[in-house]
Order: structure tokens, then C-alpha cells, then sequence
């Protein structure tokens, strides 16, 4: 499941995390809806992404999903960060992020307000 995030968030970022199992439908309901929305309003979006200790992992629709919202809008991107402990997930996003034009930093979980700081800077 993927929630909103608001606190503590600057209005041009999209502020997501994920608990349990991530599907398809998260990303159909809250994911794309979310970063149209702040692209809409604001061309440059920055995305706070984190997947707590509870985050079990994605279907393969919703990594299909991700990978699509990426490709369709990586211009728009002006920062990312990624909070989680998820070795494979650190993998994915420094090999992803090396095509992203703006920065991209992985945070532990541990960081989570250094990292909630960093992506509002």
C-alpha cells in the first residue's frame, strides 16, 4: 500500500510511502494521480519516497507502473530521495538514477528527517 505524505513537505514535492505489499492499484490511485497533480501545478516536482520497515516488496504490475511514471515524466523530476533499508531497492534506484537529471540520494531509514530536510532544501 502506498499512502499520501504531507508533513513537513514543501508544496512542489510528492511525498509517498509505501507499507505492506505495493500493487498495480496504488500506483492507479495514488501514485500517477499525485504526480500529475504536482506537475500540473508546478512543471519541476521534487519526490520523497519511503518504503518502511514494513515494506514487503511490489507486484510486477506496480514495478511496470514505476518504471512507466519514470520514463513518462523524467524531465520533471528536479530531486528524488529514497528512504529504505531494502538492499535490492538501493540497487534499483542507483542504476535508475544515473538517467534521472536532477539529483537522486538514498537515505536508511534511520535518516528519514535528514532526508525529509534534504529533498525540501
Amino acid at each position: 500500500m502506498i499512502k499520501l505524505v504531507a508533513d513537513g513537505m514543501k508544496e512542489n514535492v510528492v511525498a509517498l510511502a509505501a507499507h505492506g505489499k505495493v500493487s498495480h492499484e496504488d500506483y492507479e490511485r495514488v501514485v500517477i494521480p499525485a504526480v500529475e497533480e504536482k506537475i500540473r501545478m508546478h512543471t519541476k516536482v521534487r519526490l520523497f519516497f519511503h518504503l518502511g520497515e514494513d515494506f514487503a516488496g511490489y507486484t510486477a504490475e506496480a514495478l511496470w507502473d514505476d518504471t512507466k511514471i519514470g520514463i513518462r515524466h523524467l524531465t520533471a523530476f528536479e530531486k528524488i530521495a529514497v528512504v529504505t533499508n531494502v538492499e535490492w531497492i538501493k540497487n534499483a534506484v542507483r542504476v535508475c538514477g544515473f538517467f534521472v537529471p536532477g539529483p537522486v540520494k538514498i537515505f536508511p531509514n534511520k535518516e528519514l528527517p535528514a532526508a525529509v530536510a534534504w529533498v525540501n532544501d
